[in-house]
């Protein structure tokens, strides 16, 4: 069975809103991927997230279940919005949550991290008299 089809339509739909709200938050995109990497996990991350449009600014989650990895790749703009430290406690939730098997739950959870981390803080002055 491939990853993907562990997810029911009703998972794969809350994990779709929840990038969605997190790409919406932040300006960023969100793309979550459930994969056998065969191989270097952080590699084919890597990989894939080179494929995506606009990388500079996405967000790739990469879960492999059959091997229990999970990795996080950041493109150059994300990474400045989304740093290590939000994305270690996103990790963390998930990892969590696949631990009982929630994998959708997890990457909910994460995806909702990674939200809350890309946020700008709001503007609460200006330099203009």
């Amino acid at each position: 069975m491939a990853a993907g089809e562990r997810l029911t339509e009703r998972e794969r739909a809350a994990i779709e809103r929840a990038a969605e709200r997190s790409g919406a938050g932040t300006g960023l995109t969100f793309t979550v991927c459930f994969a056998d990497a065969r191989g270097d996990v952080r590699a084919h991350a890597r990989s894939l997230h080179a494929g995506l449009a606009n990388r500079e600014h996405a967000v790739l989650v990469f879960v492999d279940p059959g091997a229990r990895a999970l990795e996080i790749v950041t493109g150059s703009e994300a990474r400045r919005r989304v740093d290590e430290r939000g994305a270690t406690l996103a990790t963390l939730a998930m990892t969590s949550k696949f631990s009982i098997g929630d994998l959708a739950g997890g990457v909910v959870d994460g995806l909702q991290m990674l939200g809350e981390s890309g946020r700008r803080p709001p503007v609460l002055h200006t330099d203009n008299p």
